[in-house]
């Protein structure tokens, strides 16, 4: 080959050598996404949300250790120094996207990053909470996944007339901390139970130590009855409640199956594990150019009605043969 041709060659090669490099993506470069959890990382259900999200994630082809690098601070929730302690840890590391459960942890990431995208689940008044504009057009850098509508509290105390009727009057408990959204729910639980005639009561729990004294209590009066509302410090105790719960024989409702399973009555809610999954098509979406505000806040479609046959039976109750055949799960 003559010198010339050799030259040409070299230089034309040399030409492409950006365009074959600009075309390796998504997998160019190592992507940084930063979680922000609520619960303590020692909690196998909350694990399995994360699961779902890295699931989630490798179906849209990004896999951790490859073209991602995912880092999780947990126990966030009711903890106001190690949420913003865990939030600046996060945005010092300069992610890409960051995904955060729940609303404090939310609220805490907002304080500390404007500009970094974020992803949020189990939110439940994000508009309310001042997170985005509107949930159509979000507006700023932060959109996601509700919780649940704000009528499931309704739904639920009208449950707990079906299941218990002789139920006649229905509390409805929440830590008032790790629920500044609590309004949206008191108003439907207070409508529906007014036109199904019960005595409505909002009870707040402020700490663990409270837990029992506020059941104790509910249970003493007579005929009575306990909504459980969706409230992150609710879900972390959950053991203990539904535990207490049996001891004082209070028919009680609650919004996620995982009440149920551990001998809860009744449940009545969205998967949590779902909105992970879907966390991951928002994030995706984020790590290939999209705006957070751009990408509009979603609310779950399905609900989830699981009943515990055995734990009704504990109880005296007997579950009418059309609630049973409504419910998606009988736990026997």
């Amino acid at each position: 080959m003559r010198r010339r041709d050799f030259i040409t060659l070299l230089g034309g090669g040399a030409a492409t050598w950006p365009l074959v490099a600009h075309a390796q993506q998504p997998g160019d470069r190592v992507r940084r996404i930063g979680v922000l959890m609520a619960h303590p990382e020692g909690d196998p259900e909350f694990q399995t949300y994360i699961a779902a999200f890295r699931e989630g994630l490798q179906k849209f082809g990004w896999i951790e250790g490859h073209n991602i690098k995912i880092d999780i601070r947990w126990g966030a929730l009711d903890d106001p120094e190690l949420r913003q302690r865990s939030a600046k840890e996060l945005v010092a590391l300069q992610p890409d996207v960051i995904l955060t459960q729940n609303t404090p942890p939310t609220a805490s990431m907002l304080q500390q990053t404007r500009t970094i995208p974020i992803i949020f689940v189990i939110v439940a008044d994000p508009v309310g909470s001042g997170f985005v504009q509107n949930l159509a057009r979000p507006g700023g850098n932060a959109s996601g996944f509700t919780v649940m509508e704000p009528t499931i509290t309704g739904k639920l105390v009208e449950l707990l007339k079906e299941i218990a009727p002789r139920v006649e009057r229905a509390a409805i408990i929440f830590n008032p901390k790790t629920s500044p959204y609590r309004d949206v729910y008191l108003s439907p639980f207070n409508s529906a139970a007014a036109s199904i005639g019960l005595e409505a009561l909002a009870v707040p729990v402020n700490d663990q130590a409270e837990l029992e004294s506020v059941i104790a209590t509910q249970a003493r009066g007579m005929n009575g009855g306990l909504v459980v509302m969706p409230d992150g410090f609710l879900n972390v105790y959950r053991a203990e409640i539904v535990s207490l719960i049996a001891r004082y024989r209070l028919p009680t409702v609650y919004p996620w199956r995982f009440f149920t399973e551990l001998g809860g009555l009744l449940s009545y809610g969205s998967e949590q594990s779902d909105d992970f999954r879907l966390a991951a098509s928002y994030v995706d979406r984020i790590l290939k150019g999209e705006k957070p505000a751009d990408l509009p806040v979603q609310a779950p479609t399905d609900y989830k009605l699981v009943i515990n046959l055995k734990t009704a039976k504990l109880l005296g109750l007997d579950v009418p043969p059309f609630l049973q055949q409504r419910a998606d799960k009988l736990i026997e």
